[in-house]
């Protein structure tokens, strides 16, 4: 039974998925394990076309993963060769089912990746927030935020974006091609609904073709991902990395309040050694 997500069958084509893990909806390995249980119903479900993933909470899609758990062994429901996040975003992206990320809130990090696995991304003009803040915190992306921002933005900009670790609104986003489009926000639900709603109505079998032949444009594959996240942990254990993170937390890193809210200014201003 899911305890952090809430599917809503709007028809048997087209599944709303709603993320909800107060305070600030952190992704945690409980959350993984489920995305994976998820993943097992979305490809042996023959009516499924669209799923659509939002949030519960309008002030956080994702906001990255929970360091305080970062120490913990994943979970699975079964056994792959790729590390479990990586058995979920590409089974995603290869997968029959279109994969759209509705985004209100913040979107960093591992939130910003779990968007980046998706489809399609649309995120409300007003209140979307995107970063991916690893740099500042002595780290890599290492959930494949350098793969496909690298892919989506350019080289130019997805160095902006990663070795900036800072926060970026909605309408940079989609100019910068990390976001299909940023809309009002009142506008938002309803732009995604109707384009699910149409997506779902057509063929399965030719937009399953459709997306196989689309996806040839580009995804990352396993060594790409794996480098990054090798990467990633050999950074996570250092001296520095450990410091800068007990100073973040100290300060409120991982827990509702203005840090969070405000995270890439914060990070800016978070005194470091060396």
């Amino acid at each position: 039974m899911n305890t952090q997500f809430t599917v809503n069958r709007k028809t048997p084509a087209y599944w709303r998925v709603t993320f909800h893990n107060p305070p600030i909806n952190l992704l945690d390995p409980d959350t993984i394990y489920e995305l994976l249980t998820l993943m097992d119903r979305f490809e042996t479900d023959p009516e499924l076309k669209v799923v659509v993933f939002d949030s519960a909470d309008p002030d956080y899609f994702i906001a990255h993963y929970d360091m305080a758990r970062a120490g913990e062994a994943q979970k699975t429901p079964s056994a792959s060769d790729l590390p479990a996040w990586f058995d979920f975003t590409t089974r995603l992206a290869k997968s029959s089912v279109v994969s759209i990320a509705e985004i209100r809130g913040r979107a960093r990090g591992i939130g910003s990746e779990f968007a980046l696995a998706c489809d399609m991304r649309f995120a409300s003009r007003e209140k979307a927030v995107f970063g991916q803040p690893e740099v500042a915190v002595g780290v890599v992306p290492g959930g494949g935020g350098n793969e496909m921002l690298a892919r989506l933005a350019g080289r130019a900009r997805a160095l902006e974006i990663v070795l900036g670790a800072d926060d970026y609104d909605a309408g940079t986003a989609e100019r910068y091609g990390w976001i299909n489009r940023a809309l009002p926000d009142a506008e938002l639900t309803g732009f995604v609904d109707n384009l699910a709603h149409r997506i779902a109505s057509f063929d399965s079998r030719t937009l399953s073709e459709a997306k196989r032949l689309l996806n040839r444009a580009g995804l990352p594959d396993a060594p790409e991902l794996i480098e990054s996240r090798t990467a990633f942990l050999s950074l996570a254990v250092t001296e520095s990395t450990r410091e800068t993170l007990t100073k973040a937390i100290a300060q409120g890193l991982g827990r509702a309040g203005g840090f969070e809210l405000d995270l890439g200014a914060r990070l800016g201003r978070l005194e470091r050694s060396g």
